[in-house]
């Protein structure tokens, strides 16, 4: 079931790595040593090459090591058909980052995205059922920049779009006549690219929901009352809020979506100039999580919590894998494992059989995964590899 698999990354001047090369194994791979030597920096050098960004909160120039003027990331990689590797260069101050893909230079990173696939499981991904609506709307954007390039482009556009539009509304007090005249044009785009965005998302939830249900029945299987029947619903901000279980057509018929935003984006206009920001579009978006057709948020326990989040990171790699011709991703678990029950940690170890993971641990011993583990000791920013 091996599918992309990462064979080696080399790395100069990331986070704390001044220099390093690190070889992986096709089955699991344990980074482990003490707190702060570097096992997460080597996880997001790995997943920023997937994705041209960073998965924690931080500009790009903080990415690069003290004192230093760049910062150099080469993945080598195969997927199902062939070797390739990514090479990343990334600059301090006003410097332009270097991209290429097997030696050839890319100008846009939708031109990339996609060509090394992960998926990611953090502890902050835990809180995909009780935390905002953003978490779960980026959940979203990494599964479907990777799948769709059309995707990643729409939504390029959407937020760059977005940001023109809300600096409109916070200067139309003082300046109405310029808010007039330009308004409609960018309401138009904005509704252009929202309905695109829309019609991936809630084909994507559609998607997973099946796979969400199997995995959390055979987690809970385990503890009593655990029959609760989970059910994702994409829920955009069209209005009502509830035009996904009334209109559920309206998700295949781009025109009439782009028709419902642009509706919403050019006849409230008193409400968006008070608060100085668009409050309709796919920003506001999210999935309504249930069980048993109650709010999981509030009705789920913590654990059944925690089963529906890795639920989820693990429907993220079937879809994955699905659509890419049974493909699949590689998986990247940062100090996961110790958050996690011995029967939700059980399950995870099965699922993860007969595919790439690069996980994060202090101890060694959680790399019992009944097989061949590649063990990558972790010390200051250097690595030393050996297999058990």
């Amino acid at each position: 079931m091996i599918g992309t698999v990462c064979h080696s990354i080399e790395i100069e001047n990331f986070r704390n790595i001044g220099s390093a090369s690190v070889a992986f194994g096709e089955g699991v791979n344990l980074l482990h040593g003490d707190n702060a030597q570097g096992k997460t920096n080597l996880l997001e050098a790995v997943y920023f090459t997937a994705l041209g960004k960073s998965f924690r909160p931080v500009k790009e120039a903080e990415l690069i090591r003290f004192g230093e003027e760049s910062a150099h990331l080469v993945n080598r990689f195969h997927d199902s058909v062939r070797a390739q590797s990514l090479s990343f260069r990334i600059f301090s101050g006003r410097g332009k980052r270097v991209v290429e893909q097997n030696g050839m230079k890319i100008g846009r990173m939708s031109e990339m995205v996609g060509a090394f696939r992960v998926v990611l499981f953090c502890p902050e991904h835990l809180s995909l059922i009780q935390g905002g609506p953003e978490l779960r709307r980026n959940y979203l954007n990494v599964a479907l920049s990777q799948l769709r390039p059309l995707y990643l482009q729409s939504l390029q556009r959407y937020n760059k779009v977005l940001k023109e539009r809300n600096a409109l509304l916070k200067r139309a007090p003082e300046d109405m006549a310029t808010f007039k005249a330009t308004e409609p044009m960018w309401s138009a785009q904005l509704a252009h690219e929202a309905a695109a965005i829309t019609m991936h998302r809630a084909r994507y939830v559609r998607q997973i929901n099946d796979h969400v249900r199997a995995c959390f029945a055979d987690m809970m299987a385990k503890y009593e009352g655990g029959d609760e029947l989970p059910e994702l619903i994409y829920q955009p901000t069209l209005g009502s809020g509830r035009q996904e279980t009334q209109e559920p057509a309206l998700f295949s018929d781009v025109s009439r979506l782009e028709e419902r935003y642009l509706e919403l984006l050019s006849t409230r206009h008193d409400r968006e100039i008070g608060a100085g920001a668009t409050l309709w579009g796919i920003h506001k978006d999210d999935i309504r999580i249930t069980l048993n057709g109650r709010p999981a948020r509030l009705y789920a326990s913590q654990g059944q919590q925690r089963s529906l989040a890795l639920a989820m990171k693990l429907a993220e790699g079937w879809v994955s894998a699905y659509e890419s011709a049974g493909d699949m991703p590689v998986f990247l678990f940062d100090d996961v494992l110790s958050e996690l029950d011995i029967h939700r940690r059980d399950y995870l170890v099965q699922e993860m059989k007969g595919r790439q993971v690069i996980m994060t641990a202090c101890d060694p011993a959680a790399a019992d995964f009944g097989g061949a583990v590649n063990l990558i000791h972790v010390d200051g920013g250097r690595y030393t590899r050996r297999e058990v």
